[in-house]
């Protein structure tokens, strides 16, 4: 396969070292991204670790808002990978055209829902004192929506033409201004009146507005993206627009209960105190950096999975899926077991209030407990999004991570009084269900792949 559109005479077995390659970067870019929140998690912990608790409280809100509508865009690299295993990249150029489109759409409207509607949530569900902190940085993260979400349908083409490492790159330059932002405003140092998390919120804003451009740049410089007719107009392809709403569309309500479920976790731990707030939120933070690894090899999974069924290879879609599961389960074990010997020195790299100090150590090493099935839970969830069985993950998120997570975490963490524990408890119940019955809905499709009218959309 190449970019001039001619397919191989055959499919290309899926190997080890053609997942890593593609993987790598796009883990480089997961973690890019996440170096994002823990730049400011560190910065503004540093600061004040009630401000870390408004942080994590107005941060809430909005990622539950952006994961959703970065979901609604994994149609974008779905149709992408399908388009260049069948040896139609010019096909393409309409996917990009659409994702862009949906992108401006998704974020304006997700901006304005969150300007409305969320200072009245948090007031109906935080203790006062927290709303009050947590409206202010709520609002600027509304704002640094659509470009971010621009962004990330660049990403999700260039990753389903196998070209990662233009979006990792762009992504870590955004973190270093980022960086360069946070110290800058965090502290109060800057002439502009802010500090702490809404400061960081504007550092933000900064860096994703930063990104987008920096994709901009890269698209217009690529030389095939002019000649497949990327900045053309394209005709019309009402079934193909259909196909693409249709993956987002579960793939976003899949995204929305998952990261909503965990992003109202914080609302439980407010019902506790601003301790356990912040605890969880460096909890959260730090599960979030170790997922960016399977979700790496999740996303080349799902590339490679959805190229070989754009390419008619059952055989591949089953190696690619194997492959990328045991590289997330076996690199997770490592991870899990460095971090339950590091616990209380990841902790103070955090922070150094006595208060959020004595609930780390074990809530680290309580959220190892579930870095293996977390893993092979997006792995899964990926593999099947890429062959067309769409909604299960969606339904088997809802469950985990809404019907199962939320009410027990409620329960051990404020009517039991577990606090972090409960928490952390319900997580580990959710990830074990999760991952349980996305592994065996892939399994029991074993080679079939999806219809005719459902991969080779054009």
């Amino acid at each position: 396969m190449n970019d001039t559109g001619r397919p191989p005479a055959a499919p290309a077995p899926v190997r080890v070292g053609e997942l890593l390659r593609l993987a790598g970067p796009v883990v480089a870019s997961r973690l890019a991204i996440m170096a994002m929140g823990l730049t400011d998690t560190l910065v503004v912990g540093r600061f004040s670790a009630r401000e870390l608790a408004y942080h994590a409280l107005g941060w809430s809100l909005t990622s539950i808002v952006l994961v959703g509508g970065i979901g609604l865009l994994v149609g974008t690299q779905v149709l992408t990978a399908r388009h260049r295993g069948a040896g139609r990249p010019h096909a393409t150029a309409a996917v990009l055209r659409r994702g862009l489109r949906h992108a401006v759409v998704i974020g304006l409207v997700a901006t304005i829902g969150l300007l409305i509607g969320g200072p009245p949530l948090l007031r109906a569900t935080l203790p006062p004192d927290l709303a009050a902190g947590a409206i202010p940085p709520m609002r600027i993260f509304a704002l640094s929506l659509t470009p971010y979400l621009v962004a990330d349908a660049l990403i999700f083409w260039f990753e389903g033409h196998e070209r990662p490492g233009r979006p990792a790159a762009a992504l870590w330059l955004a973190n270093a201004v980022n960086l360069a932002l946070a110290l800058w405003l965090v502290p109060g140092r800057s002439p502009f009146g802010v500090e702490g998390a809404v400061a960081a919120g504007w550092a933000t804003l900064g860096a994703r507005t930063f990104l987008m451009l920096v994709l901009l740049g890269m698209l217009v410089a690529w030389r095939p993206a002019s000649a497949w007719g990327v900045f053309r107009r394209q005709p019309a392809a009402p079934a193909e627009a259909s196909e693409q709403r249709r993956i987002g569309g579960a793939a976003g309500a899949s995204y929305l209960l998952e990261a909503g479920g965990f992003s109202l976790l914080n609302l439980v731990a407010g019902q506790v105190s601003a301790a356990v707030v912040a605890a969880w939120a460096v909890v959260g933070n730090v599960a979030s950096i170790v997922f960016m690894l399977p979700l790496g090899l999740a996303n080349a999974t799902g590339v490679l999975v959805a190229r070989c069924v754009g390419a008619g290879d059952a055989e591949g879609v089953g190696r690619a899926f194997r492959l990328g599961l045991g590289l997330a389960v076996g690199s997770l074990a490592f991870v899990s077991l460095g971090l339950l010997g590091g616990a209380a020195m990841v902790a103070r790299l955090y922070t150094a209030d006595p208060a959020v100090l004595a609930l780390l150590p074990q809530g680290l090493a309580l959220g190892a407990l579930f870095f293996m099935a977390d893993g092979a839970q997006v792995v899964a969830a990926h593999g099947l999004r890429a062959r067309g069985d769409i909604w299960w993950p969606t339904a088997v998120h809802g469950l985990a991570y809404v019907v199962v997570m939320l009410p027990l975490a409620w329960g051990l963490a404020v009517g039991w009084g577990w606090g972090l524990s409960g928490i952390l408890w319900a997580v580990i119940a959710a990830s074990l269900l999760s991952a349980a019955a996305l592994v065996a809905r892939f399994r029991a499709l074993g080679v079939r792949l999806p219809g005719e009218a459902a991969q080779r959309t054009v």
